[in-house]
């Protein structure tokens, strides 16, 4: 059985992007395959560092959803990021690897800084995010990963790192293999991607307007 890693971080209630980009796909794949679903609190901060009061709040409410959706805690590990102090340190480990020009040519970090304007990026939290993610991968040795469009970009940081890692001193780490999400991108209320940040998601938990209740299909079985 292959074992699969993926992550989620809590900025608020989950939208319908992450039911068709992720959630469905991970229901499916706690039937066949080990899973490991993080609530990754670290990555919420990459962020919204200057305000995490309402980090807890969030956790609790993708948990919620995540269980409202199907997830089965008896057939896939769910935790929270934080409370496993590996991450960190394995994050710190391969940050002394990581070059910078892969991370300053990461499409997704240019795409966020344009679309994020009214939050101060400038950080090494925001710049070092793959290599955050890299971690909570690697750490698990996962065999695939999966992840939608804007996700291929970090996964492939991913990979090299642990090449990279693996040249240094052996044989440690698999290089995770990327599962494609049948939904890559979910377009939000102003035709960008879905996105809490953005200001244009519709939340699972909310109630749809009667046009649109039967018109959205998620589940594909």
């Amino acid at each position: 059985m292959k074992r699969v890693f993926s992550g989620m971080r809590p900025t608020g209630r989950l939208h319908y992007g992450h039911m068709a980009g992720a959630l469905t796909n991970w229901l499916a794949l706690q039937e066949t395959h080990e899973c490991y679903y993080s609530i990754v609190d670290w990555h919420a901060l990459m962020s919204d560092y200057a305000d995490p009061s309402n980090l807890a709040e969030h956790v609790t409410d993708a948990l919620l959803d995540w269980l409202a959706v199907g997830l089965d805690p008896n057939k896939c590990a769910i935790f929270i990021q934080s409370r496993v102090k590996e991450h960190i340190e394995l994050h710190m480990v391969l940050s002394m690897i990581a070059p910078l020009g892969w991370l300053e040519r990461n499409p997704t970090y240019k795409e966020q800084i344009l679309n994020l304007q009214n939050k101060d990026l400038s950080t090494y939290g925001f710049l070092g995010y793959p290599v955050l993610m890299a971690a909570d991968i690697l750490l698990y040795k996962s065999n695939q990963v999966p992840v939608g469009e804007d996700q291929t970009a970090h996964l492939e940081i991913s990979r090299e790192l642990a090449r990279r890692f693996n040249n240094f001193y052996g044989e440690v780490f698999p290089e995770p293999e990327m599962l494609l999400t049948r939904y890559p991108k979910i377009p939000g209320t102003d035709g960008r991607k879905m996105s809490k940040s953005y200001g244009n998601a519709l939340e699972i938990a909310d109630e749809l307007p009667a046009t649109l209740r039967y018109g959205i299909i998620l589940y594909d079985y």
